[in-house]
């Protein structure tokens, strides 16, 4: 039989995020420039004037057969009534249950192994926070000619297969493939879509969209799209790359989303960012950050980060920094507000100017205050780490998409109103969080 269900037994995985809290000075700054790529990797604790003596405790540990950390946020009473802290503890439940996964697993292949044509099932939960997949980890695979099939396995699970091609103005051609199945008493479903796209303007794109359900209850969905077009306002090659995913569990107020978004241009400039949320139960969080480089040397980064209860409780940090020709600033704030309303905020700032001198400023809402001027290098990244010349090479499939032939005579027509300019787009603006 076609293993085409082999989404019907996966464990959804959902991990709860990291929010980091700096003690309200700037990180140091190599952990700094590294931080909007792995944004959820540093844990500390904040201090505060509140006097509400609230603890929040994230509980992390490994599972059985992987190192990936489960994390959880859990609020204890201490006696300490000036200090919140964040601590490391044990494994939720929901999350963690790598071994029962395994053997579900292990127990769903030792008698579904692949005995006709039918599709085979690729759909499962998608991670937190693995950014924008290369096209060659999708293995997208057209079929050239129109099928229409289905198919019953020996389980009483179903599945069909479909592809086709659309047609459209201005030599517009969609090619697409779309497969899917379910478990024989319907509790399980798992769909995939897969798509190329071009017309004689020379635009093309590459895509995927992804969903599934298991018996537990847990949802998931996930997309992913390469497009190559010409920027209408500068005339140059644009490579843009896009992901969201997210999973629902069926058991708890729980799950999770995020929005991923790369730009690319052949000059050098270059835009990244990244929207997410989840919550577990009466706990929510959120973060935003985003990456602007102009391909002249000036670049722009930003991070926020927040969280909150649902008994009041609320925290958060954001920074920002603006550099050029070694010339630039930081400023950030890291907050807390108890459930009475109690607030504590402590913000800090550095100026460079170029010359190996560093302003440093900061206070709190305690009356700390700080203000002084160091001999101190200046680091930041002038380039993003991944940039034009990766993304080409990441991108051959994309590439390669062969638009309709384009009749003589019959040229694709202009419009310079229907996109906007290159950062115009507010969406990955530096937001404000609602501290």
């Amino acid at each position: 039989m076609v293993a085409s269900s082999r989404g019907f037994t996966t464990q959804l995985e959902l991990k709860l995020s990291t929010l980091f809290i700096s003690y309200g000075l700037a990180p140091s700054k190599k952990k700094r420039m590294c931080f909007p790529c792995d944004p959820l990797t540093i844990l500390s604790r904040i201090s505060c004037c509140c006097s509400e003596p609230v603890v929040p405790v994230r509980r992390g540990s490994g599972s059985g057969k992987s190192n990936e950390k489960v994390e959880d946020w859990r609020f204890d009473s201490k006696k300490s009534p000036h200090r919140v802290r964040v601590q490391a503890s044990s494994a939720m439940p929901f999350a963690s249950a790598q071994s029962r996964f395994t053997s579900k697993q292990e127990k769903f292949y030792s008698r579904c192994t692949p005995r006709n044509s039918g599709p085979q099932s690729r759909d499962t939960p998608p991670k937190r926070d693995t950014g924008i997949a290369n096209e060659k980890d999708w293995g997208i695979s057209l079929l050239n000619e129109s099928v229409n099939e289905s198919g019953t396995n020996e389980d009483g699970s179903t599945w069909y297969q479909e592809s086709g091609e659309d047609l459209g103005e201005n030599g517009h051609r969609c090619r697409w493939t779309r497969m899917g199945g379910k478990s024989h008493d319907g509790s399980s479903e798992w769909k995939e879509t897969w798509w190329e796209k071009s017309d004689w303007s020379g635009y093309k794109e590459l895509g995927v969209e992804k969903s599934g359900r298991n018996a537990e209850g847990d949802s998931w969905w996930e997309t992913w799209q390469e497009v190559l077009h010409q920027d209408e306002w500068s005339n140059l090659a644009r490579i843009e790359r896009s992901a969201q995913k997210e999973a629902k569990s069926g058991s708890e107020n729980a799950g999770w989303h995020e929005k991923w978004w790369e730009k690319y241009d052949a000059k050098g400039w270059t835009e990244k960012g990244a929207h997410k949320y989840g919550r577990l139960n009466e706990q929510s969080w959120w973060e935003k950050w985003g990456e602007h480089y102009d391909g002249s040397g000036s670049v722009l980064k930003w991070t926020d980060k927040w969280a909150e209860t649902e008994l009041g409780t609320k925290w958060g940090d954001k920074w920002e920094e603006k550099f050029f020709a070694g010339i630039g600033s930081r400023q950030g704030e890291t907050w807390h507000v108890s459930p009475s309303g109690e607030r504590w905020s402590r913000k800090w700032g550095e100026e460079h100017f170029g010359n190996g001198k560093v302003h440093k400023y900061g206070k709190s809402t305690t009356g700390e205050s700080w203000d002084i001027v160091v001999d101190e290098e200046t680091y930041y990244e002038s380039e993003p780490h991944y940039g034009w010349a990766d993304v080409v090479g990441d991108s051959s499939q994309l590439l390669s998409i062969q638009p309709r032939e384009r009749p003589p005579g019959v040229y694709p027509p202009l419009d310079f109103g229907s996109s906007p300019r290159p950062g115009d787009d507010q969406s990955d603006k530096p937001p404000t969080s609602a501290s």
